[in-house]
């Protein structure tokens, strides 16, 4: 829902002519993150028990409101515009044949050994997820019995004129999903391979600090900062990104990067 949303925002931009890695294009990415963060931790939750307004939060119309609001030379601090009606041990495939099935899966217990419980009789250890609950109540994942957590995984699927043309994904908590979003842009709009979007550099934030990775030069970082962003650097942004690229004549390549072991 959130990368759809976030790409909907970007629509309204020459993305391609900002270029990739620019202090401008990254200002963008970073106030398109915040816009998401402060969406999701509002309404996204469970469907059983909160009304996520998932229709608006993916309408052009939206994205729109949204757009008008960014200031292309100035960060902000961004409240959510809808309202209620992470960790080492996430494993993300990507795998194809020949027959023309892709899969993309990204399964976590969260930390090592999840909830270090294995269920009798399924060999299976159960997650320790319950963390991410919200303990206030009246809020979108306020903790209720019976109700399913929200996280971050985001396997995704691009698809052009009906066909499949790239599934990727990767594990990293919060910075899963702004990950996906940022190697779609950089498919979509700078013109990568499948291996150069998914070993690019990336940012992140979800409204506080942006963290930017090492392989962006002082300058971008200066113009940043410059703009009001509190830019931290990171040695990684995220977990190690995979995906299959489906081409034109049926065959396919994977791709992976750096990040992963």
């Amino acid at each position: 829902v959130h990368i759809t949303e976030m790409l909907n925002i970007l629509e309204g931009y020459d993305v391609t002519a900002m270029g990739f890695g620019t202090p401008e294009t990254i200002h963008l990415l970073a106030e398109v993150l915040k816009i998401a963060f402060a969406d999701r931790a509002a309404a996204s939750g469970d469907p059983d028990f909160v009304g996520v307004p998932v229709e608006r939060l993916t309408s052009k119309d939206y994205a729109r409101e949204r757009r008008e609001a960014i200031a292309l030379t100035r960060a902000q601090r961004w409240s959510a515009g809808v309202r209620q009606l992470e960790g080492a041990h996430t494993t993300h495939m990507t795998v194809a044949d020949a027959m023309g099935n892709v899969v993309a899966t990204t399964q976590t217990i969260n930390d090592l050994f999840g909830a270090k419980i294995m269920i009798p009789g399924l060999g299976a250890i159960g997650n320790n997820y319950l963390n991410l609950f919200d303990p206030r109540p009246g809020h979108a994942l306020s903790l209720a019995p019976g109700k399913r957590v929200t996280t971050s995984m985001s396997p995704m699927m691009a698809l052009r004129g009906g066909k499949l043309v790239y599934a990727l994904g990767l594990p990293g908590g919060k910075r899963i999903f702004p990950s996906a979003f940022q190697a779609l842009v950089n498919l979509i709009d700078h013109g990568m391979t499948l291996q150069e979007a998914v070993e690019a550099p990336r940012v992140w934030t979800e409204g506080h600090a942006l963290e930017v990775e090492l392989a962006f030069p002082d300058n971008v970082r200066a113009a940043l900062t410059s703009m009001g962003h509190e830019v931290v650097q990171m040695p990684t942004v995220g977990g190690g990104m995979n995906g299959v690229h489906v081409r034109d004549d049926g065959t396919v390549s994977g791709s992976a990067c750096w990040r992963a072991d």
